[in-house]
């Protein structure tokens, strides 16, 4: 993946992050001072119920600042007349149940003699404190407006709403697992990456230090087969044979693996010229047509005589085709039957078909081919070697000369790959 790409997915990832972050902060805000809202509102309703009742006992109610929330969780109730402590505690029992109050509440009743507030009781309805007369840790506060009332105050009025956004809270802490499990798997892909490169790293620098011993056992090679001892003796000659090919094959190999560095680091440049199409491809078949034939197999090829100009790098165009012919002939059923054709097209465009009776690919992995180290599997073939990256070397070359590429297989049929390039007039530079 691209450090560009790792950037965005961070930034916009971030960016995500602290607007959900600021969005649920303000619900649980809006939702907290909600139920806040909601809780004053039924302890005010209750509140003044009870005050009525004292009414109906012969007291009179003030025309008007019944109750007063004195601070967030205690309240003063004017009943403007004695206050009867039985009647009180039953009166604000059957009141907060009423409107579905069953927070632990403690009372207290103002006395005029002394100016402080009369301890009443707790209540609690936590069964096993249920019915205890509790001692309050602080007195409650005089309120020196009134002069008959009672005050009410919640100690656990903080629970009580929290009880009231109980469904809000579990999803925000959801989603706090998710932001979490996120981040992590940010850190997770950092962390890959970063040894992903390292290895690569490692492998294109180990594939550069075997350019130069590949490239000694070459001029050996050929310097052990030109010698006269070697040549008169057939056996030797053949070894040495051995020598050279596989050392040709193995520089292939280390070459291709240095150009999809390049590739992958954007560093890949084409040195594009005018070529005949036609003349490259008939060069790329003379050997491949050896070696068909030395299986029994059959390639039959077709080339118009006339040029078929194009415009590309002379090097990638002889190793894709090299590389689409080599697949052809490794998946095989028992010797190589394939047929080339090249033809131009209107539109100044030419088309390279590459027909095969090969095992064939299934479907499913049809759609894959092209990616990096995937290689299809062959059941119980097993003499078909490679690193799955000859289609992701000649995709990535088609893309950065502008052509197109595409393969049609059918199981046990065999394989077509097409490619459609522009051509260049035989007259232009």
């Amino acid at each position: 993946m691209k450090n560009s790409i790792i950037i965005r997915v961070v930034f916009f990832g971030a960016f995500a992050i602290m607007g959900i972050i600021a969005i649920q902060v303000y619900l649980l805000k809006n939702t907290w001072d909600a139920a806040e809202k909601e809780f004053n509102e039924n302890v005010t309703i209750a509140l003044m119920n009870v005050a009525k009742e004292f009414e109906k006992l012969g007291g009179t109610l003030p025309a008007y600042d019944l109750v007063k929330q004195v601070s967030s969780n205690y309240f003063v109730v004017d009943i403007n007349n004695v206050i009867d402590a039985n009647n009180l505690e039953y009166f604000l029992r059957r009141e907060f149940e009423r409107v579905g109050i069953r927070s632990d509440f403690e009372y207290g009743i103002y006395n005029c003699d002394t100016r402080k507030m009369a301890y009443g009781k707790y209540i609690s309805y936590n069964e096993s404190e249920k019915g205890e007369a509790l001692h309050p840790k602080e007195q409650l506060p005089v309120y020196d407006k009134f002069l008959y009332y009672f005050g009410v105050r919640f100690p656990n009025r903080t629970t009580q709403v929290l009880s009231a956004m109980r469904l809000s809270i579990v999803f925000s802490v959801i989603l706090l697992f998710t932001i979490l499990f996120f981040l992590y798997s940010m850190f997770i892909i950092l962390r890959q990456k970063r040894l992903s490169e390292m290895q690569k790293d490692f492998i294109n620098n180990m594939t550069h230090e075997f350019k130069t011993p590949i490239s000694t056992i070459k001029v050996s090679s050929e310097v052990f087969m030109n010698a006269p001892e070697v040549t008169a003796n057939k056996r030797l000659k053949q070894y040495a044979q051995i020598i050279r090919d596989q050392n040709d094959r193995l520089n292939e190999q280390v070459e291709k693996v240095l150009q999809l560095a390049r590739i992958e680091k954007n560093t890949f440049s084409l040195q594009l010229e005018k070529l005949d199409m036609a003349d490259v491809l008939r060069t790329v078949l003379e050997g491949t047509r050896i070696q068909i034939e030395k299986s029994g197999g059959t390639l039959i090829a077709d080339i118009p005589d006339t040029k078929v100009c194009v415009q590309a790098d002379r090097l990638h165009l002889t190793n894709i085709l090299h590389s689409l012919l080599d697949n052809a002939m490794k998946y095989c059923k028992d010797s190589p039957k394939m047929k080339v054709t090249l033809k131009e097209e209107a539109g100044n465009k030419a088309r390279l078909i590459i027909e095969d009776e090969g095992i064939g690919i299934e479907p499913q992995h049809l759609k894959k081919i092209f990616e990096k180290f995937y290689r299809v599997p062959t059941g119980n073939v097993h003499n078909v070697k490679g690193f799955g990256l000859g289609l992701f070397y000649v995709k990535n070359v088609c893309r950065s000369h502008g052509w197109k590429i595409h393969i049609d297989s059918e199981p046990g049929k065999g394989t077509t790959v097409e490619m459609l390039f522009p051509t260049l007039p035989e007259n232009s530079k």
